[in-house]
């Protein structure tokens, strides 16, 4: 259940980096109130998470997971440029991840 709960945390902090962006530096309501909804529901989730995963694993996944989806939403959502180097870097992320997850099998 935690790895679960640390997932959805991960996209949700997606969800508000995105909805951050879209809010522009907090002048739009909507996309604010979404942001802060979608925060304190990752934090939430990622606290949860760690009653029962490592502090670094649980860390490391959700900044991972948010990162690499914030990078696709870059890409998919608002047309970001995409580099060899970008999706090299992404591939490395994921590639932690992977390490990080298999590192912490009980």
């Amino acid at each position: 259940m935690a790895w679960i709960m640390l997932l959805i945390a991960g996209l949700l902090e997606v969800v508000w980096a995105f909805s951050m962006k879209q809010s522009h530096g907090f002048t739009r309501l909507v996309p604010t109130i979404v942001t802060l909804v979608t925060m304190v529901a990752s934090f939430a989730l990622l606290s949860f998470s760690m009653r029962s995963l490592p502090l670094g694993t649980a860390y490391t996944i959700w900044t991972g997971i948010g990162a690499v989806g914030a990078f696709l939403v870059g890409i998919l959502v608002l047309d970001e440029q995409v580099s060899a180097m970008r999706v090299l870097a992404a591939i490395l992320i994921v590639a932690g991840l992977a390490l990080m997850k298999l590192s912490s099998a009980h």
